[in-house]
């Protein structure tokens, strides 16, 4: 069973590390604000597989309300890049 969280945890690395890249490298805004989004993503997932190694459901809660404050920022930022788009 460790193994399988060794890949787990190898592939959300992987894929933090990918979304690092497009994030310096984005040269749109959206670029940037998905990439935070999927970094927010990958780190709530992050924190759900942690919780599942260590057993301590506490873990969880802290994903959803990572994740529920990631969803309304992503929100406001593009609130923020459309208005700031039509003027």
């Amino acid at each position: 069973m460790n193994t399988l969280y060794i890949i787990w945890f190898s592939i959300l690395g992987l894929s933090v590390i990918l979304i690092i890249i497009r994030f310096f490298k984005g040269p749109l805004v959206q670029d940037r604000t998905i990439a935070l989004d999927m970094f927010t993503t990958i780190t709530s997932g992050g924190l759900v597989l942690l919780s599942s190694f260590l057993q301590n459901s506490y873990l969880l809660d802290i994903s959803l309300v990572y994740a529920i404050l990631s969803f309304v920022s992503v929100i406001a930022i593009s609130k923020y890049i459309e208005e700031r788009g039509s003027k």
